[in-house]
């Protein structure tokens, strides 16, 4: 029996179980195709595979340097540089994290005090606003205009105190997969020139755009990308997302606080899949063609929904797709999500959970990371709801 149970105070009192765990666990309790929690269904590079056997089977099998083994944070440094002509100095602005929730929490960590107001865009990734509480920050939030989830700078601007110590950003986003601009990263450096505010942009779905979407990181910014921690995923773009592998770039001297909290949080992460890394990502082929492979998913499924009651625009960007089910049902997003799981046994995320007070717009998020055969077998399905 725990001791004092009556007596616990919850730093999070109104959070629970995350709705990804929660349809997952639906999602096998009934049998559904899981288009809800985003993974990918299909297998890791064996060529990678082999790399991480190969340094496993060499001895790197012990603690990784903290800020991550030098030879792939020179290989991040070289990617970088030719992808936004930014140069990011491997020995002190580059740290290998566990994943990019991860390096998200220790960015804000290293950051936020108590009082500090932290500026999130809504619907959001739902691991920011807790980050901001558990340091005694405040989130202030803002809500993405319909129907192409675009920013309104100018609400920015009227929410922005002296208080504003951090603006969070997200492209491309989950979970609707817009896409900023670059005349929306000119308007982020212009807002915030002369004042301290640290972006944290959250870049993890980097390589997956579409319809000749180019992305544009803060890195080719470099008055923003100066005042920036900008965040990567290897699970995302090398379809391991159970690895949980990310890294984080930043000027030397936010790198300097970030790594002070990384190493209390982590330490180090898993060292022989730093060194596969390192040699995967040296070929641009392995990570480039990305796009060009969810282009075609996101393609199939779409095509296979045009004569359903579902509406819809292709997503920009992300591997995620929302649906309009607004001529199906009245329902609440939250119970049509659980109902279209029980019953349809195919699940999707409710997009409400997302915002910081819970918005239903009819509209569920679907995963199209899959096979052909799941997204064939999943849409033969929606079309007849």
């Amino acid at each position: 029996m725990p001791l004092y149970p009556d007596n616990i105070k919850s730093k999070l009192p109104g959070i629970g179980v995350n709705i990804f765990s929660k349809m997952s666990a639906l999602s096998k309790k009934y049998g559904a195709i899981n288009l809800s929690q985003g993974f990918p269904d299909f297998g890791v590079s064996p060529h990678l595979v082999s790399l991480v056997n190969h340094y496993m089977s060499i001895g790197f099998n012990q603690y990784a340097p903290m800020e991550g083994v030098l030879k792939l944070r020179e290989a991040i440094s070289t990617k970088v540089q030719a992808l936004y002509s930014a140069k990011y100095e491997a020995e002190t602005e580059i740290t290998i994290t566990a994943g990019g929730t991860q390096a998200i929490y220790s960015a804000i960590t290293a950051f936020i005090t108590e009082g500090d107001e932290v500026i999130i865009f809504t619907p959001a990734y739902d691991c920011y606003a807790p980050a901001v509480e558990l340091n005694g920050g405040k989130p202030i939030y803002v809500q993405l205009k319909d129907p192409y989830y675009n920013v309104d700078w100018s609400e920015v601007k009227k929410v922005m105190t002296r208080r504003t110590k951090m603006i969070v950003i997200n492209t491309p986003h989950n979970p609707t997969g817009a896409v900023l601009s670059s005349q929306d990263m000119v308007e982020l450096e212009r807002l915030t020139s002369g004042t301290d505010i640290i972006i944290l942009s959250d870049e993890v779905y980097e390589h997956i755009l579409f319809d000749g979407y180019e992305h544009q990181s803060v890195a080719r910014f470099p008055k923003l990308a100066e005042r920036s921690l900008l965040i990567y995923s290897f699970g995302k773009t090398l379809h391991a997302t159970g690895w949980k592998i990310g890294y984080v770039l930043g000027a030397k001297n936010l790198m300097k606080e970030f790594r002070k909290v990384h190493q209390f949080q982590v330490f180090a992460v898993n060292h022989p899949i730093q060194h596969a890394l390192a040699d995967f990502i040296s070929n641009e082929k392995n990570y480039k063609q990305i796009s060009s492979v969810y282009e075609q998913k996101r393609d199939f499924f779409l095509d296979a929904l045009k004569s359903s009651r579902f509406k819809f625009s292709p997503t920009p960007g992300t591997y995620f797709q929302l649906l309009d089910y607004s001529t199906i049902t009245d329902e609440n997003d939250v119970k049509f999500a659980e109902r279209l799981t029980k019953e349809f046994k195919v699940s999707a995320i409710p997009v409400s959970v997302f915002y910081h007070r819970s918005l239903d717009k009819k509209m569920l998020r679907f995963c199209f990371a899959k096979q052909e055969e799941t997204l064939a077998a999943a849409t033969e399905i929606l079309k007849n709801i």
